[in-house]
């Protein structure tokens, strides 16, 4: 696969993640005003992926997050071993009042024409107190590791956090791992934690480490403060506006060798077109254009993130790994929660071309 990655063929873990977990509450198509139950989602945008290359796709991955001793910690923690996935926490203890706490993510799905609306409760999280020195990275790669990932809503998160990806990506590298950074850019989060200068300085530094890069043209301009697209696309399905930027990417960050994101059309809250695309080491590959009937859109980034990932750590051709990925992530917009439920054959026949009749 020419794909311009060393990607080792073996060791204890395919895949670690370094990022915050979170626990999300989710009143269906009810809005919280007026809510009067809820189901409870662990997620986190770096969990995610590791929990889809696991439970999905059977891959040996880790977290390295912080952790609370108190209920809600418990819960997170239940939900992070039935995805498989081996967890590498520094634990806080609680002080049964305030904290601290690991962070609640407030999301109804909306209906038709009403969006669906997120809103957080971070204050005073645990994995916002994640400083450089906190693992052992030796000890997590003591097996052995073939890719790192991280992402841009836990650099957000405070002053350290941003350090601790620095320092986990360089450890990650000496032990022979591909680096990957999801942009995932919350302009809510990074309003707070210093503004539009700070978040071009700190994902800068953090991309100088950076093999795979994933992101959208929002995220690359806000992100990363890469000039903006000079001729707007026909559709947002259309990859054309944002492989436009990639050469400005590429000359700020010439180790990148991999750019991809999904693309998606909202026609309305449960009717999305979608696509995705990745440049590959000086070649664009694009996925198919479908329509997904959307039961809940969190996690359908990280759902493509997760397939693409792995069609690259085994060796498919890109456009496979693009298919992969796109054919992932939109099942897992069929599914309530932001981690998959979907079987690695219905991600293969999806991405050939499968469809929704019925399987008997």
């Amino acid at each position: 696969m020419n794909h311009g990655l060393n990607i080792r063929p073996h060791a204890a873990l395919d895949f670690v993640a370094l990022g915050a977990l979170v626990h999300r509450l989710d009143p269906g198509i009810i809005p919280f005003r007026k809510a009067t139950q809820c189901h409870i989602h662990v997620s986190g945008g770096e969990f995610n992926a590791a929990a889809n290359l696991a439970d999905c796709f059977g891959m040996q991955t880790g977290i390295a997050t912080a952790m609370v001793d108190y209920p809600i910690g418990d819960l997170v923690g239940e939900r992070v071993k039935a995805m498989g996935v081996k967890p590498f926490y520094k634990r806080f203890a609680h002080d049964g009042v305030t904290g601290p706490n690991i962070a609640t993510v407030y999301s109804d799905r909306g209906q038709g024409v009403r969006a669906p609306v997120v809103f957080y409760n971070r204050s005073n999280e645990a994995a916002a107190r994640l400083k450089p020195g906190d693992f052992d990275w030796s000890a997590v790669f003591a097996g052995g590791v073939r890719w790192f990932h991280s992402g841009g809503i836990f650099a957000a998160l405070s002053q350290t956090t941003a350090e601790l990806i620095i320092e986990g990506m360089q450890a990650a590298k000496a032990a022979g791992a591909v680096i990957s950074f999801d942009l995932n850019f919350r302009e809510k989060l990074w309003k707070i934690s210093g503004g539009q200068d700070r978040t071009v300085s700190v994902i800068g530094r953090i991309v100088e480490n950076v093999d795979v890069l994933v992101g959208n043209e929002e995220d690359l301009q806000k992100g990363l403060g890469i000039a903006g697209p000079e001729l707007a696309a026909i559709s947002k399905l259309d990859p054309s506006a944002f492989v436009g930027m990639i050469g400005r990417v590429v000359a700020k960050h010439p180790q990148i060798k991999i750019v991809a994101t999904t693309l998606r059309e909202v026609y309305s809250t449960n009717r999305h077109g979608w696509s995705a695309v990745a440049w590959i080491n000086g070649e664009t590959f694009a996925a198919p254009a479908c329509e997904l009937d959307v039961l809940d859109r969190v996690g359908g980034g990280d759902g493509f993130a997760a397939g693409f990932f792995y069609g690259l750590l085994t060796g498919e051709p890109p456009e496979e790994a693009v298919k992969l990925g796109w054919a992932h992530g939109a099942l897992l917009t069929s599914f309530p929660g932001d981690t998959t439920m979907a079987t690695v054959d219905q991600v293969r026949a999806f991405a050939r071309g499968g469809s929704a009749r019925i399987q008997r």
